[in-house]
């Protein structure tokens, strides 16, 4: 059921708003995100635009004393001509209606005052044109002249004016109609898709912290494959993201074919979509076969084949977050990790489980253990179901495995119980390649089995690795307990 204007606007919030503007002599009215999402009963982000004829930052002020808030709450840009607060949990965001015009070179508009009209038509889609009124005298009225309703039940996505002027004027709005039609499951009307695909070399003025900004969100979604596809199909994502769709096609010989990349990661995409909400999570599984096409080779004995495609892609990562400008900190070490290790439970799913292979993969994997484990559960795809369970079986026997032998050796984010410190002391010597002998071969001593991550069991092995570099303890174990 489509609710009214005043059902939009049944939090209290909207009368004291609306007092506001009354006292002020100022048409004031909610506008864009929240209106479309109070129609679509959708949960909204606490974020509340009002739009008024005249000035934006006297109305934000006049609402911070309705609601007895300091003067210092109220954060104004005088150049942007807008003000915000935040009231409880709510953003609240005030400009004055404007019109605005663009040059060619930029998407920063000239801005001008105007009127609801010229305000509604700046607007990106018509859905996200909308507007209720908040004054007293027509409390609730829904001034809706693009028709943002009927595309609401229609479940189409459209600008407001020729769509071919609304992106080229900000071609940013490009990205957000993917976006859009990705979080709400819409479709684009044929000539506002037409235009994505005529405009979208206007991206080139677009910073890539902004395409990008846009691009996470996407990911973001129920069903990010969705958006991808879009972008495809438009021609944007050879322009923002030219190495996935380098994933892309079947090649063929002798008969022989392998599964097309691109749809199968976008496959994986969703698959872990289902499970985490989690971005770099996302990430991985985006980026987890995007060295196949460099490492593809045809052996006529086994087939298409992608050997170290996982450490390749690995190498890529940092480049390619580098190139997107997102962050080069841990959130990237953690998809390159993934990246990385992808395969790993793969293979022991397929083979006779070995304890030194699981302490290894706890070993390697560390804190990241349940974001591989999940990752390499999305990247079981097949069109054969029974395949696929029998695949997801095998991996619950490895989760098991792994376990029991975590509980057993207490090998997750482990170190060895030697350090370096420690073998400088027993041995009385500095730093050295000595030291970083001794403590490999001590970590590949616990890893394999053979010896205990406990002092007593790693003295005896240290003291031993020490004797074959010419060294001998200058203290006992009791004088370093």
């Amino acid at each position: 059921m489509i609710k009214t204007g005043k059902e939009i606007i049944e939090n209290p919030i909207f009368i004291k708003i609306g007092a506001a503007a009354d006292r002020l002599g100022l048409d004031a009215y909610v506008i864009g995100g929240y209106v479309r999402d109070a129609i679509l009963g959708r949960d909204s982000k606490k974020d509340i635009d009002v739009v008024c004829i005249g000035s934006g930052i006297a109305l934000a002020e006049e609402v911070a004393r309705e609601f007895n808030l300091p003067e210092h709450q109220v954060a104004v840009f005088k150049n942007f001509g807008t003000a915000m607060l935040k009231v409880d949990d709510w953003d609240l965001e005030f400009v004055g209606a404007r019109k605005e015009s663009y040059q060619r070179d930029s998407r920063k508009p000239i801005v001008e005052e105007g009127s609801l009209e010229d305000d509604q038509n700046r607007r990106d889609f018509t859905i996200n044109a909308m507007a209720v009124q908040l004054n007293s005298a027509n409390w609730g009225k829904l001034l809706d002249p693009f028709d943002g309703l009927k595309d609401l039940e229609a479940r189409i996505l459209r600008t407001p004016l020729e769509p071919g002027i609304t992106f080229s004027d900000d071609p940013l709005r490009m990205m957000r109609a993917i976006r859009f039609a990705a979080q709400l499951g819409f479709d684009i009307y044929p000539t506002t898709f037409e235009a994505l695909q005529v405009e979208n070399v206007r991206l080139e003025i677009i910073s890539m912290e902004r395409i990008s900004e846009e691009l996470n969100k996407i990911i973001l979604c129920k069903k990010p494959s969705y958006g991808f596809l879009l972008l495809d199909a438009c021609g944007i994502l050879p322009i923002i993201f030219p190495e996935f769709v380098k994933l892309k096609g079947v090649d063929t010989e002798e008969g022989k074919g392998h599964k097309d990349n691109f749809y199968h990661t976008l496959q994986v995409l969703d698959n872990i979509s289902q499970h985490t909400d989690d971005l770099w999570w996302r990430w991985a599984a985006i980026l987890h076969d995007i060295a196949k096409p460099a490492t593809k080779r045809f052996d006529p004995k086994k087939g298409w084949t992608f050997h170290g495609h996982e450490e390749m892609g690995a190498r890529q990562v940092p480049a390619i977050f580098k190139r997107l400008k997102l962050p080069l900190n841990e959130k990237m070490k953690l998809v390159q990790k993934l990246v990385r290790l992808h395969l790993r439970p793969i293979a022991l799913s397929k083979e006779e489980i070995t304890d030194a292979a699981l302490r290894r993969l706890l070993f390697e994997a560390g804190e990241e253990l349940e974001a591989l484990m999940t990752l390499c559960r999305a990247d079981i795809t097949s069109k054969n179901g029974d395949k696929v369970k029998r695949y997801l079986k095998n991996f619950d026997k490895v989760d098991e495995k792994l376990k029991e032998v975590e509980e057993k050796d207490s090998l997750r984010n482990f170190q060895p119980i030697i350090s370096g410190e420690i073998i400088m002391q027993v041995f009385d010597i500095g730093p050295g390649k000595e030291i970083g002998l001794i403590k490999v071969a001590i970590r590949e001593a616990i890893l394999e089995g053979q010896v205990k991550n406990d002092l007593a069991s790693a003295w005896e092995f240290m003291v031993e690795e020490g004797k074959k570099l010419g060294l001998s303890p200058k203290i006992s174990l009791t004088d370093l307990a």
